[in-house]
């Protein structure tokens, strides 16, 4: 237990030297303020780029066999990953290439043959449809959805009637039931129709050619993977065909934590230069405890109490304001292009409890260690010398 008076002259110490102590408080809350800044800003852009990126893809691809083209007992094989634990979304479905031709323009588009329900359960792609139906693909024959940067290229819109043909598949005309907007550089060459109908055009009955999963936990989803393997049939996680968005993640957050690390440790040289000094000009005031018989144990706890205030009042006031900047703000939006960062364009400030403790806990710890250079240097302090210093 700290004894009141040690606690006493520790305060007394700081408010003898006001204005340095203010500055070197401040120095640390400002250091602590851009940190919670940046930390929850980060942790708005990783939210933000998990749900442009990994909420929008697949979380587990399922690919046909080595020496195959198609997966034939694609229903059978379904129904064994849905039995997975954690597995929320199974969606059988066929692609392939395919020209567009409205009037006079065309365009070379990824077609995809889906079966609607199964498929919004992986892809939650009805959140996107922003003009048609989706349930529109199956109720209306040889019907397609198409990506809105698409419609805009072949400048079309709902109800429209397009021309799809590719050599050694049937050529149709499909009628243009809904405009999606993923919000990714795939709405150039993204369009849905159903199952049945890109079966008919590509002339492939009762097949698909790919089976994508969602899983509860986008993290699990690389054991899940590996359990499919078992089935017979290749299968990759997002994080082994995406490695990019982890590396992205990654080092975005390595290169947040060394830069504001090193502005932290900046910071606490400001106190640690305010400790010297109290130390250098209480010399004599050090040496009078000693000799009414302040053991150098209580010195010790004395400047580092001091330390410890500093270290502690600079990291909560820097946090109060940094969340203060952060709920006024509320995000932050730039202009990189659509492709850059997987098209993230806007992310919020999020800020987090355990962020906020974290960071004045460390904060506070790594002014008390900076606190105990001063603080032993005034414990080895003869008394006689350090009462007779002028």
């Amino acid at each position: 237990m700290i004894p009141v008076y040690e606690l006493f002259i520790a305060i007394r110490h700081l408010t003898s030297r006001r204005r340095q102590t203010i500055l070197s408080i401040l120095g640390i809350g400002l250091a602590v303020m851009i940190l919670m800044i940046s930390q929850a800003s980060m942790v708005g852009f990783s939210q933000e780029m998990y749900k442009k990126t990994v909420d929008k893809m697949p979380h587990i691809t399922i690919e046909p066999k080595p020496d195959d083209d198609h997966i034939y007992l694609y229903r059978s094989l379904a129904e064994d990953i849905r039995s997975i634990d954690e597995v929320i979304g199974v969606s059988c479905f066929l692609l392939g290439q395919a020209t567009f031709e409205y009037e006079d323009t065309s365009k070379n588009i990824i077609m995809q043959g889906i079966l609607i329900e199964d498929h919004d359960s992986v892809l939650h792609i009805n959140d996107d449809i922003t003009k048609g139906n989706l349930r529109d693909l199956e109720a209306i024959r040889n019907s397609v959805i198409i990506g809105d940067s698409l419609a805009e290229k072949l400048d079309v819109k709902v109800n429209d009637m397009i021309d799809a043909s590719f050599p050694e598949a049937n050529p149709t005309a499909l009628k243009v039931v809904g405009i999606v907007d993923t919000g990714t550089p795939l709405d150039e060459t993204l369009a849905y129709t159903s199952l049945s109908t890109a079966q008919d055009f590509f002339d492939e009955s009762n097949v698909v050619n790919s089976i994508i999963v969602r899983v509860e936990d986008p993290d699990t989803a690389q054991p899940i993977s590996d359990k499919i393997d078992t089935f017979g049939y290749p299968s990759s996680s997002w994080m082994e065909t995406n490695p990019e968005i982890l590396q992205t993640l990654m080092i975005e957050g390595m290169s947040n934590i060394i830069v504001l690390g090193m502005i932290i440790v900046i910071a606490s040289f400001s106190m640690v230069s305010t400790m010297i000094m109290v130390v250098m000009e209480k010399t004599r005031e050090i040496g009078m405890l000693m000799a009414m018989g302040v053991t150098r144990k209580s010195i010790l706890a004395i400047f580092l109490l001091e330390s410890g205030i500093m270290g502690l009042i600079g990291p909560i006031i820097g946090v109060s304001v940094g969340i203060l900047v952060c709920l006024y703000f509320g995000s932050i939006t730039f202009d990189m292009g659509e492709e850059a960062y997987g098209g993230v364009s806007t992310f919020p400030f999020i800020v987090r409890i355990q962020d906020a403790a974290s960071i004045v806990f460390f904060t506070f710890l790594l002014n008390l260690v900076a606190g105990i250079y001063p603080a032993r240097r005034a414990s080895t302090f003869d008394p006689v010398e350090a009462i007779s210093n002028e």
